[in-house]
């Protein structure tokens, strides 16, 4: 572990899940590493706590990490995943340390600990009721991630690995269980997971094997499809049906969640504390866009009349948290719904609290505006032809995904339009902050989206 430490802390911040960009790394503490295949190669899963900063300004992060560690150069891994050859003595000396998520032999490992359910001490493997999972099949990564890594298991399988771990059920397992258990056709099923007990605190979530979609369309990228037709022919297809089935498939989802886990209602005062919240972020964002700042009396007006909105209480339950059409996938058998990790930069505490259901819906619509948004892309000056077909194909297809929800069974948007705009609002004011850090060309899309909500009596 001495001689890896100083591999992991330069090979870290170059990947995409790494969180603490820009942050020097002040210290590298292994949390527990367990040895899951001894020899050449060696599988090791480890939990690491990252440190930046000194002092009283430190801060930590624990990564999980599987470090495959051979005496060759491991074939069919990419560069970017090796990290270098050990040194310094030992039984490892000379031999190659490499991101074993690339390695369908190591891959293929994980899956059999998975498939008979195997414990290491702290680190548990888990199944869930039914079929026996196959243990001879390797894993390809897939290349598709970013806060997190997944290894595809033929056409069966999928694994997600958590990158970056706190205590506590992650979402994404607690929330895909309780569809799965409830017999919910709108999610991959749960296959099995692993979990590690962390000292003094309750199981952190490490992974989660789901049924593969092999067949399955990405609703972003039908989306764009969809749009990019416009150029050439104003009616390319009506993707408004799919936004209708859409809706649908998220209010069904949401009626599951509300039957299969806690449910609330806000009162005045914590109705007032959530728009406070947001009325937090709008400041925090207006310091880092200060182009914001016009907007900042109409859209703290519009936090506050959600108080006034909900004298009798605000319903909320548990919910996606971070849906999007990315989050979407079409299947021969209709519309699944992926990725209930919520937003991974809130801490996880924050994620498992009940939210307004429209709060998934108004993240939705955010999802259309950007869809459409890509038809502007690159043009060398305002097109207000296209501008026009792009709003309008956005207005369509939002208001057919607000008439399925509505048909699935969940609440009509047009009853709560001051929730639906303050939610909005709160999205955008996300991205703007967002798109202002890391894809500046971008920020118009969200500060349109400002400017109407602004306006919206």
């Amino acid at each position: 572990m001495g001689a890896a430490l100083p591999l992991i802390a330069d090979w870290l911040p170059t990947q995409r899940w790494y969180a603490g960009k820009g942050r020097a790394i002040s210290g590298l503490t292994p949390v527990v590493g367990t040895p899951l295949q001894v020899g050449d190669p060696t599988l090791l899963h480890l939990l690491l706590r990252v440190e930046h900063g000194t002092g009283a300004a430190a801060q930590g992060d624990i990564y999980q990490l599987l470090l495959g560690i051979r005496s060759q150069d491991p074939s069919g891994v990419g560069p970017g995943a090796v990290l270098g050859r050990l040194a310094g003595g030992g039984p490892h000396d000379g031999a190659v340390l490499y991101d074993a998520v690339h390695d369908p032999e190591l891959t293929g490992r994980l899956l059999e600990h998975l498939a008979t359910g195997d414990r290491f001490g702290a680190l548990s493997f888990r199944r869930t009721p039914g079929p026996g999972l196959p243990s001879n099949l390797p894993g390809r990564a897939s290349t598709a991630e970013q806060s997190n890594s997944s290894v595809i298991y033929g056409t069966s399988f999928i694994l997600k690995l958590f990158r970056r771990i706190s205590p506590g059920t992650n979402p994404d397992l607690e929330l895909s269980l309780a569809l799965s258990r409830a017999g919910s056709t709108r999610i991959p099923r749960v296959a099995a997971w692993f979990e590690s007990r962390l000292e003094r605190s309750e199981p952190a979530t490490l992974g989660l094997l789901q049924r593969y979609l092999p067949d399955a369309e990405d609703g972003w990228e039908l989306a764009l499809d969809q749009v990019a037709r416009l150029k050439g022919d104003p009616t390319p297809g009506n993707f408004a049906v799919e936004a209708h089935r859409l809706g649908r498939a998220t209010a069904e989802v949401h009626r599951v969640l509300s039957r299969s886990m806690p449910t609330a209602r806000l009162d005045r005062a914590e109705t007032g504390r959530l728009a406070g919240a947001m009325a937090d972020r709008l400041d925090s964002a207006v310091a880092a866009v200060p182009g914001l700042l016009r907007y900042r009396s109409a859209l703290r007006a519009a936090f506050q009349q959600l108080t006034a909105d909900h004298l009798e209480g605000l319903p909320v339950q548990r919910i996606h948290g971070d849906l999007h059409l990315g989050q979407a996938m079409r299947t021969p058998h209709g519309w699944v719904l992926l990725d209930f990790e919520g937003e991974p930069a809130k801490p996880l505490a924050e994620r498992r609290l009940p939210q307004p259901a429209l709060r998934d819906v108004a993240a939705m619509l955010r999802s259309f505006d950007y869809a459409a948004a890509h038809l502007l892309a690159g043009a060398p000056g305002p097109d207000p032809e296209l501008a026009h077909l792009a709003n309008a194909w956005a207005a369509r297809n939002r208001a057919a995904y607000c008439a399925g929800y509505t048909a699935g069974g969940g609440m009509d948007p047009a009853t709560a339009p001051e929730l639906l705009r303050a939610l909005e609002i709160d999205k955008a004011v996300y991205e703007v902050v967002y798109e202002a850090r890391h894809r500046p060309s971008w920020l118009p899309i969200p500060l349109a989206a400002i400017n109407r909500l602004a306006l919206t009596v």
